[in-house]
């Protein structure tokens, strides 16, 4: 009696052809979409006519252009898995319908990855270099210098009554003002400006200007207090831009596994259902 051993093989749940195709697809449309975006938003900036409701205008198209480009591209990319997808025959239509979605969620996992790995490469340091340049375009209007640094020339600033000599006779501008600055950083890292640093300045700020001591005094204080508060406005907005920053990325990627899903089961279904796709 000759005993035979019968293998039925039946194909796999995860068809992975399929999942990379679609992700190398969508992260090349995304590739694609977000360098006419950027073209495009450089093209409508101009620092000639620059002002803040413009570059809110900017900012907002911005925003709305990377969330639309990510979700159109994985759409596209989970439907294309869906269609490449082997058939499952003896699968109820749910179970077909979930398993097409599982596709898309995977088109959209290696999309992320891929898209990671084109960041940290040259691409990326292109896009980079675009979105920096409109950036500074668009903000261009809302702040010409660094206001930190202005508040530094107002405290410097010299009185009518100041001698001729002695501002000729005065040490390098650029100098005293780089270490005026450098105490003001020390005292925003402290949160208060120490007794020594207050008297210093205020006898610089004496001989700079020809101010009595009292005054000079006086005006160190109002200046740091100024200074102070425009640091920490500063501040506050770049915490509030980097929390929107976080709900935007992490709203584009919920709508793209959305999208991604929903058009693997979109192109399962017109895989099942034979019907022709066209793109055009």
């Amino acid at each position: 009696m000759a005993v035979v051993a019968m293998d039925t093989e039946k194909p796999g749940f995860v068809s992975w052809g399929a999942a990379f195709a679609g992700a190398l697809i969508a992260t090349a449309l995304s590739f694609i979409l977000l360098t006419f975006g950027s073209a495009v938003g450089l093209s409508l900036v101009s620092p000639w006519t620059s002002t803040a409701s413009s570059a809110k205008w900017a900012g907002a198209l911005a925003v709305f252009w990377i969330i639309a480009q990510q979700i159109g591209s994985f759409l596209a990319g989970g439907y294309i898995a869906g269609r490449l997808r082997s058939r499952w025959a003896e699968a109820k239509p749910d179970e077909i319908e979930f398993r097409d979605g599982v596709h898309g969620a995977m088109v959209w996992a290696i999309g992320i990855l891929l898209g990671a790995t084109l960041a940290a490469s040259v691409t990326g340091s292109i896009l980079s270099t675009a979105t920096r340049a409109v950036g500074h375009v668009a903000g261009a209007a809302a702040s010409q210098v660094d206001p930190l640094s202005y508040q530094v020339d107002v405290l410097l600033r010299r009185t009518g009554q100041t001698p001729s000599a002695q501002a000729g006779a005065s040490s390098d501008a650029n100098a005293i003002k780089t270490e005026v600055l450098q105490i003001f950083a020390n005292a925003a890292a402290r949160g208060e400006l120490s007794a020594a640093d207050k008297a210093y300045l205020s006898q610089v700020v004496s001989e700079r200007t020809g101010l009595p001591p009292q005054e000079a005094e006086a005006r160190v204080t109002q200046v740091y207090n100024e200074a102070a508060r425009v640091t920490k406005e500063a501040a506050d907005k770049a915490r509030k831009t980097a929390v929107a920053a976080g709900f935007v990325t992490a709203a584009s990627l919920l709508l793209s596994l959305a999208a991604a899903w929903w058009g693997a089961q979109t192109g399962g279904h017109h895989r099942d259902t034979s019907r022709p796709a066209r793109f055009f």
